[in-house]
């Protein structure tokens, strides 16, 4: 119970606010010590991009990694993956967890591509969260990566729970923090920050074990305050 109770008040907790100056300090920080940041996912085509995002729901980008080459080699492309049975899909995405949900998601966005949008990945925020399982963050990562185009900011769990420490955002819903920070950074900030926290979040900020003594923003790190 303590324990629970000690993992409430951690999800609770508001970290004091840095303001835009503080905020953009700590972002070319982390820039600098991740200045080759890049997305995590591997592909060659946005449609294994779409397909690596929806398998990455609580898996690892080095799981996702290995399932993708397998599962285009079986399906090469958009057109095969529509007409292909989600029993063999399952088969090859299991390891990634959730297997079920993510092959009916994978089946069913193929199938939309190819009805709808002429067998092209879309290329608007509006035509590609209409595809099964791909929600905001994803699609400003497919915008990003694919097509060069950054309209706002991924906010994926990393994001949600570093903006919370640093003090960037004390917003809970994703939405809600993706608008505070584009708010508080430049848009030539946008395409980078996901990167860098992702990255920084791995190897600093850890979960349940943050090196906190060694974190290059410590100075400006809200817990320090």
């Amino acid at each position: 119970m303590v324990i629970k109770l000690e993992k409430v008040k951690q999800a609770n907790k508001k970290y004091v606010k840095r303001n835009n100056k503080q905020a953009e300090e700590i972002l070319l920080i982390l820039s600098k010590e991740y200045p080759d940041a890049i997305c995590g996912l591997e592909f060659k085509s946005p449609i294994e991009l779409v397909c690596a995002l929806i398998l990455a729901a609580q898996c690892t980008d080095a799981r996702v990694n290995q399932i993708i080459p397998i599962l285009f080699q079986k399906f090469p492309d958009v057109y095969a993956l529509a007409k292909a049975e989600v029993q063999d899909i399952q088969e090859i995405v299991k390891p990634c967890g959730f297997y079920i949900n993510k092959s009916n998601a994978i089946s069913n966005t193929a199938k939309i591509i190819v009805e709808r949008f002429d067998g092209k990945v879309p290329d608007t925020m509006e035509d590609l969260t209409t595809l099964s399982g791909i929600g905001r963050k994803s699609a400003n990562i497919i915008l990003q990566e694919c097509f060069g185009k950054i309209e706002g900011i991924a906010v994926d769990t990393h994001v949600t729970r570093l903006s919370r420490k640093m003090g960037i955002s004390n917003e809970s819903i994703q939405e809600k923090i993706e608008n505070e920070l584009m708010n508080k950074f430049d848009k030539k900030y946008w395409g980078v920050l996901n990167h860098v926290m992702v990255l920084h979040g791995r190897k600093f900020c850890i979960a349940r074990r943050p090196q906190c003594d060694i974190c290059p923003i410590k100075e400006l790190c809200p817990k320090n305050d």
